[in-house]
């Protein structure tokens, strides 16, 4: 049994990991709680509307009881979402607040971690985050719902997306206090913001949610609360980024020809055809239009991208279309996710998760240019990352007359001579010592080649 390095935090339980499947052990201080919710028929309502992430007991003894939750392939974190699915997922845990509120239950958190993303949609994953309601008892989590949710999407909405990355840097969240300084002073006049963020954030931490086992609360009944957190996801539901960044019109200004787009797709569906693939990573995906071409032959497709509008865009059209096994994400390769919390180990970094997801196929297309010439990394260096990450590889090589190869190349400037290496012939040497080419096309009516790669294993 080996115990998952972020599930320590809370004493009710924890998750472990036995034989490559993951299972939730409850611990007999939260045996009271979990009968109660589950003989309250909670849990299956919670299942009902693929809220919570369903589990099966496997086994109750005195001393523990054993789930064992749906088994996800791929978690992401909050750090990785767009701007939408970041509301989906604040909007989830409200509405579960709610709901639990009229049930006589509450939600002992408002951890952004406790949501990912399966089937295309938000879905809460702490099972043990679920308690008895006490008469008049604040919710415990609602200053941790605003350092986690409400700041971040304040923030991104007024200052930019960078903010959607708070708790990659800042894990416990964005203190509501610093958060009140950056907003505009307008703000303040609105009561939502301003008793979320203004007024929480003056508040010491040990006054917010606190718990008396000696005397009736005095604070707002369960109908009060539950109209404040209407009112809340109400104003969530309706906030908005508008962010036009280089890449998120990408497929409306590419340099490809009308025939020479049709012609690659056609040669990645049927090169994909011919692998069996499960499961596939879209690196530099933008929106997500390629992932789509490879869908009915795989399972599971993460797109990731560094333009937070692609993956919005992408994530917005998943939902329309109700293409649930593509996994957008908002991924810098130039500096992804890494590891961290405590002793680096509650959360995992990007490369990682993607390695352990182990998929068949990773594309890269329209990338290496931007990796070579915009990064500086090296043909030797990008050839070893993407054969750490799978078997196969769909890469794209734009050469030097590419017009956005020349647009890279002449913002080099003086230094343009530096990247001289930068051709077919040095590209494909270097990638022959990790792969071998099982097929190479010149896409016609562009001046850029597609490769199909097979690791070597050697």
């Amino acid at each position: 049994m080996l115990r998952h390095p972020a599930s320590y935090r809370d004493p009710s339980g924890f998750i472990y990991q036995d034989n490559g499947e993951y299972f939730r052990q409850i611990n007999p201080s939260y045996f009271k709680e979990y009968h109660a919710i589950k003989n309250s028929n909670v849990y299956n309502q919670l299942w009902k509307k693929n809220w919570l992430i369903y589990h099966e007991e496997i086994s109750v003894t005195s001393d523990k009881i054993t789930l064992k939750p749906t088994q996800l392939n791929f978690l992401t974190y909050p750090y990785e979402w767009s701007f939408t699915a970041y509301k989906h997922a604040a909007q989830l845990t409200l509405r579960m607040q709610m709901f639990l509120l009229e049930k006589g239950f509450s939600l002992k958190d408002a951890s952004a971690f406790n949501i990912t993303f399966n089937n295309g949609k938000a879905v809460f994953i702490d099972t043990l985050s679920i308690e008895k309601y006490r008469d008049k008892e604040p919710w415990k989590g609602l200053k941790q719902f605003n350092e986690h949710f409400f700041a971040p999407l304040l923030l991104a909405q007024q200052h930019g997306s960078y903010y959607l990355k708070t708790l990659q840097h800042r894990i416990n969240g964005f203190p509501l206090d610093e958060a009140a300084k950056l907003l505009s002073w307008k703000t303040k006049l609105s009561p939502t913001i301003y008793s979320h963020i203004y007024y929480l954030g003056k508040q010491k931490n040990d006054s917010i949610g606190e718990i008396s086992t000696s005397i009736p609360s005095k604070g707002l009944d369960k109908v009060s609360q539950i109209k404040m957190l209407k009112a809340l996801e109400m104003y969530i539901s309706k906030m908005s980024l508008k962010e036009n960044t280089e890449w998120s019109a990408y497929y409306k200004q590419t340099n490809y020809i009308d025939q020479a787009f049709t012609y690659k797709k056609d040669l990645i569906k049927n090169w994909n055809s011919t692998l069996n693939t499960e499961k596939i990573i879209d690196l530099g995906g933008n929106n997500g239009t390629f992932s789509k071409i490879v869908l009915p032959d795989a399972n599971q497709v993460i797109v990731s991208d560094i333009d937070q509008s692609a993956i919005d865009d992408c994530y917005i059209s998943n939902i329309k279309n109700k293409e649930t096994q593509i996994i957008p994400m908002v991924t810098d390769l130039m500096q992804p996710a890494a590891s961290i919390g405590f002793n680096n180990e509650e959360r995992d970094s990007f490369v990682s998760r993607v390695q352990s997801f182990s998929p068949d196929l990773s594309m890269a297309l329209a990338l290496i240019h931007h990796l070579t010439l915009s990064g500086n990394v090296p043909f030797e260096m990008s050839a070893s990352f993407f054969k750490s990450l799978s078997t196969y590889l769909i890469i794209e090589f734009p050469d030097r007359q590419d017009s956005w190869v020349q647009f890279i190349l002449k913002s080099k400037r003086d230094a343009i001579e530096l990247f001289n290496d930068y051709n077919l012939t040095n590209f494909e040497n270097s990638y022959k010592k990790h792969y071998s080419i099982i097929k190479k096309e010149a896409i016609k009516g562009s001046h850029r080649t597609l490769y199909l790669m097979k690791r070597n294993e050697r």
